[in-house]
């Protein structure tokens, strides 16, 4: 990958943490609201070199993790309906359901598989015109586009064997729940930049006005992570609340407006639920009238589902930030990545496998503070 090196150089870095150290006057405590930036921040150890009092709290920004219980059991029903072939992202198919989990239905018999693109479910349909073929598609603003695009030309084809069980989430009201979550301790925030590509940032805007706070899109690699939390302590520091670009390389302020408008087109906004959090008005998105028919909820009648979350497993708790990993106690030991009791422990940008993957263990609960 062309510039990696550079935004990995340790000098460059030291040099931001001197700065960071510099104009840091109070404590501080900031929320990174993509998965992608929380893995690079622990695996990095990101938040523990910085200056005493900064603090880092890990927020909902795992699309695999607050993918609704009800949605993933709803698709496990569908799977098992006799010729049906259900396609997600191979990450969807471990996080576990009620009762089981996707993978475990593949090994059962039922014909689920792992695509790359919506593209393929999509050209899995057209070959196997006697099978009904279900993309489970969930993923923030980031993913909507190809999605869209998937149903579009799912509708250009013909196809009457394609449908989408829609279950995408929208990351600013998620932000805006946790500033008004009572006892919220968020001060500003590092946007996600894979989702401020797509729409870009107009939509915080109103938002760092109405709460007054420092809103920074921010990269994912470790340079990109420590200029954007400088940035935001420097408002901070100056008692200003906007939104700025620190993820210049790749964000406008308007996004990409070809993708905005395959959204539009095919999606509505409605409300949606988060696993471990709640409802949320407004902060997903499910398919317009006129495009209904590729509708996996209408198509396929399962019954009424009963969801059941595992009782030890805090989530919800892990999601919002209000704690972390290592404040469970069946981390590390009952939920593991290959015995995972939750979503977050399942996604490469699940907090719980962050910290798992880098090592971190209850015993060195300080190691977080």
């Amino acid at each position: 990958m062309k510039y990696l090196d550079e935004y990995r150089d340790p000098e460059l870095a030291r040099l931001l943490l001197a700065e960071l150290r510099r104009v840091t006057t109070r404590p501080w405590t900031l929320m990174e609201v993509c998965g992608g930036q929380t893995n690079t921040i622990v695996r990095q150890g990101i938040d523990e070199l910085l200056p005493g009092g900064i603090r880092m709290i890990h927020g909902p920004g795992c699309p695999v993790c607050v993918t609704p219980l009800e949605v993933l059991d709803r698709a496990m029903a569908i799977a098992q309906t006799p010729g049906t072939i259900l396609t997600s992202f191979g990450d969807m198919l471990r996080v576990p359901g009620s009762r089981t989990d996707l993978l475990a239905l593949r090994a059962r018999g039922a014909d689920v598989r792992i695509v790359y693109s919506p593209m393929d479910a999509v050209t899995l349909a057209r070959d196997n015109p006697d099978r009904q073929v279900v993309f489970l598609a969930v993923g923030f603003e980031t993913t909507a586009p190809a999605n869209a695009m998937a149903v579009l030309h799912a509708a250009t084809l013909g196809l009457t064997n394609f449908s989408v069980l829609v279950s995408h989430v929208l990351v600013p009201p998620a932000m805006t729940a946790v500033l008004r979550a009572p006892g919220c301790q968020v001060q500003g925030f590092l946007a996600a930049g894979h989702v401020c590509a797509v729409m870009g940032w107009t939509e915080y805007e109103p938002m760092a006005a109405e709460f007054r706070v420092p809103i920074v899109v921010t990269g994912f690699e470790p340079l990109d992570l420590l200029e954007g939390i400088l940035m935001a302590v420097r408002q901070l520091e100056q008692g200003r609340h906007e939104v700025e670009n620190q993820y210049a390389r790749a964000v406008r302020r308007d996004g990409n407006t070809a993708a905005r408008a395959a959204i539009r087109r095919v999606f509505r906004v409605t409300d949606r639920t988060w696993r471990g959090i709640g409802a949320i008005p407004d902060s997903g998105l499910a398919l317009t009238d006129e495009f209904a028919a590729f509708d996996a909820r209408r198509r396929f009648d399962v019954g009424r589902l009963v969801v059941r979350e595992h009782p030890d497993c805090v989530a919800g708790d892990i999601l919002t930030g209000a704690k972390t990993p290592l404040d469970c106690a069946a981390y590390g030991t009952a939920c593991t990545p290959r015995t995972p009791l939750g979503a977050p422990m399942v996604s490469a940008e699940g907090t719980c496998a962050a910290y798992h993957n880098a090592g971190r263990r209850r015993e060195d609960r300080h190691a977080s503070r």
